[in-house]
């Protein structure tokens, strides 16, 4: 309550205020829509709140964009590592086609060898190597049912590598030329010479004994198949002279070869038909 005059004023009642602010803004949209009088104070009322207003929206803001940053970097991590397992996946499928490409290429060098030398040529893959010391045998995943047979050969793109010692109805054992029970007529291809090629029991050495030191055999010489016996086809390489030691107190030269066929590399040998093949005589074991 306030005194003016000498006369006390009370606060004016609810309704009056209420009454008297309603005329006021009547009046005041009355005169901006006509006169347009406060589009100005408007405008800087506005220009007075923008800071108040983002003030007030920076926490949304700030909240909506933490969020993406979260939600986004969770699935670029996922995608990262989604990315990363086909990498590897792509890469684990490329080491295999590189694999069979060479295989194929080993496979198709076999082939062009053995047409060569033989009248009918049959694909084998290994399925075991046998782990007995010096012993050096092998078993292929041909038998009876394609028509192997004991004594046959069996070669690769360099070399002989054996012959069939054992026959079953698919599987084969293959005796290779390292094995110390092993023997093989071969030629010197440079001098002609014969002599016997004898595994040792060794994966990639073979000797050839019962030589004397006047016999015409140098280092580097190769040694190819005699063909004698009819188990190997003539003029295959067998091995390279590698080694020869004269010992004057001993009859024989101690001559060491290492074989032209990788013996210990990859997973196909070749099985070799020679003109009429001894089909009869296949048995199983």
């Amino acid at each position: 309550m306030i005194t003016v005059f000498g006369r006390s004023l009370g606060a004016p009642s609810p309704l009056t205020r209420l009454i008297l602010l309603s005329a006021f803004s009547v009046a005041l949209m009355m005169l901006d829509h006509r006169g347009h009088h406060l589009e100005k104070i408007r405008a800087g009322l506005s220009t007075l709140a923008y800071p108040i207003q983002l003030v007030a929206a920076a926490p949304a803001y700030v909240g909506r964009h933490m969020a993406d940053f979260f939600t986004t970097r969770g699935t670029l991590r996922e995608d990262n590592e989604k990315l990363l397992a086909e990498r590897h996946v792509l890469l684990a499928r490329l080491l295999q086609f590189e694999a069979l490409k060479e295989e194929n290429q080993r496979l198709r060098q076999m082939l062009v060898s053995a047409a060569q030398v033989a009248d009918k040529i049959i694909a084998a893959e290994l399925v075991e190597v046998s782990a007995e010391p010096f012993t050096r045998k092998v078993v292929v995943s041909k038998g009876s049912r394609e028509g192997v047979y004991v004594g046959q050969a069996v070669i690769d793109a360099h070399g002989i590598m054996g012959q069939v010692t054992q026959v079953a109805a698919g599987v084969s054992r293959v005796t290779l030329i390292t094995d110390a029970g092993h023997a093989i007529p071969v030629l010197n291809n440079r001098s002609g010479l014969r002599a016997l090629v004898f595994g040792t029991g060794h994966p990639d050495t073979v000797k050839v004994p019962y030589l004397t030191a006047i016999t015409d055999i140098k280092e580097g010489d190769l040694l190819v198949s005699s063909g004698m016996g009819g188990t190997f086809p003539p003029g295959y390489p067998v091995a390279r002279i590698v080694k020869i030691v004269h010992d004057p107190n001993e009859s024989f030269l101690s001559i060491t070869a290492k074989p032209a066929a990788q013996l210990n590399h990859g997973k196909q040998v070749l099985l070799i038909w020679r003109g009429n093949a001894p089909q009869s005589e296949s048995k199983t074991k």
